[in-house]
């Protein structure tokens, strides 16, 4: 296990009817004038933006609103809240609404602040120095965005998608009721829920040994996806499925399964630019290409596949051929990804193989290697594209 540091400082307020409380949690992290930042009408006609602007109201915390986050977050909507911000005295951001939302508000919060363009974070590695506070009330389990330091964001100038980290950005506090996500399409609940799987996943690939611990801690989140999803796809009302998917999602990417090791990324890098180009979800995104990045890499470190099959996939271990092992751990993969209606290759997700020289070419890698659980070039991450493009099971 490698030397690490873990700061998780959200508050996590979990539970039945527990967005009521908003406006004493804003009060209690020095929040006076807040911005309400949310997507689509759903927070509007659910009654949910009523319930937590009248918790603000009873603390005495005035508000301004700004609505209209779309799916894989715009810039341009960033650089509208950071102007309202500014003109408005805004001193915290609460989001309501799901990572999409959520990774907007970051945007937002740590471009009030700053002099120049908040874009000079996204995808550079330069250090965020000062943020406003931001608080969250989740209404879609995936993104983990409540729990994280991470933003998302796409310039829709060239729909390039790039990502920030920082402590600074991890919420305040963060509301989490699974009463909220009954209502979801059942494609957006198995969306939220490759990509929870997903987090994990990148973690538990890893070039770490004696990583038991953590090991465990992945294969527990992992099994209890695969247990609750299906649960929830035949009863959208499960309250307690959707608890546990919920608190699946925070722990998938707060880190707790993730430290003390190297992790890999690639998965989400190369998500990215699909739906940065195709607008697609990003969960559907990532059914698509993780499994084909898993069958490129394999060879890497066939026992830690072969162990994924096993512990994760209820696989028996073939010793005298342990790539036998993790080649049907990654087939069990493919297989829950279709039974919960998730696409697996290009066509189903309405990608082109055609542009495959152009998804490369904007994910930057150059000459250069991603780096993670085994280093890519270009031509590797075009290799990985077309398993993807072809992927049946």
């Amino acid at each position: 296990m490698e030397n690490f540091n873990f700061y998780s400082p959200t508050e996590f307020v979990f539970g039945k009817e527990r967005e009521a409380e908003c406006g004493a949690l804003v009060k209690k992290y020095g929040g006076t004038k807040v911005l309400i930042h949310y997507g689509s009408g759903s927070a509007v006609r659910s009654g949910l933006l009523d319930r937590v602007k009248k918790s603000l109201e009873e603390q005495g915390i005035a508000y301004v609103e700004l609505g209209g986050v779309q799916p894989n977050p715009r810039d341009t909507k960033i650089y509208e809240g950071i102007e309202l911000c500014r003109k408005e005295g805004v001193d915290f951001i609460l989001s309501v609404g799901g990572g999409s939302c959520i990774d907007s508000s970051k945007g937002i919060a740590l471009g009030v602040p700053y002099e120049g363009d908040f874009w000079d974070f996204y995808g550079t590695g330069k250090a965020v120095e000062k943020a406003l506070p931001i608080g969250t009330v989740l209404t879609i389990a995936a993104a983990g965005s409540e729990g994280s330091g991470a933003s998302v964001v796409t310039k829709e100038d060239g729909m390039l998608k790039r990502d920030v980290g920082s402590d600074l950005l991890r919420p305040r506090f963060s509301v989490l009721n699974p009463e909220l996500t009954c209502t979801l399409p059942a494609y957006q609940t198995a969306c939220g829920a490759t990509d929870i799987m997903a987090h994990v996943f990148e973690r538990y690939f890893t070039n770490t040994k004696e990583v038991e611990i953590t090991d465990r801690l992945c294969e527990a989140v992992l099994l209890t996806m695969i247990k609750e999803t299906p649960r929830v796809m035949e009863d959208p009302n499960n309250y307690e499925a959707r608890a546990n998917i919920m608190w699946a999602g925070t722990v998938a990417h707060n880190d707790i399964v993730g430290v003390g090791r190297s992790q890999d990324w690639n998965s989400h890098g190369l998500e990215h630019e699909l739906s940065g180009l195709y607008d697609c979800a990003h969960g559907a995104g990532l059914a698509v290409v993780m499994p084909a990045w898993m069958e490129y890499v394999m060879q890497h470190d066939v026992m830690r596949f072969a162990q994924a099959a096993v512990r994760v996939w209820g696989c028996e271990m073939n010793f005298a051929n342990p790539e036998a092992t993790a080649k049907e751990g990654i087939a069990a993969f493919r297989k829950f990804l279709v039974s919960i209606g998730m696409p697996i290759n290009f066509e189903q997700l309405g990608a082109k193989e055609e542009d495959i020289p152009k998804l490369v070419e904007v994910l930057g890698i150059g000459d250069g290697v991603r780096g993670g659980f085994m280093e890519l070039n270009a031509e590797d991450v075009a290799n990985i594209y077309k398993i993807a493009a072809h992927a049946t099971v």
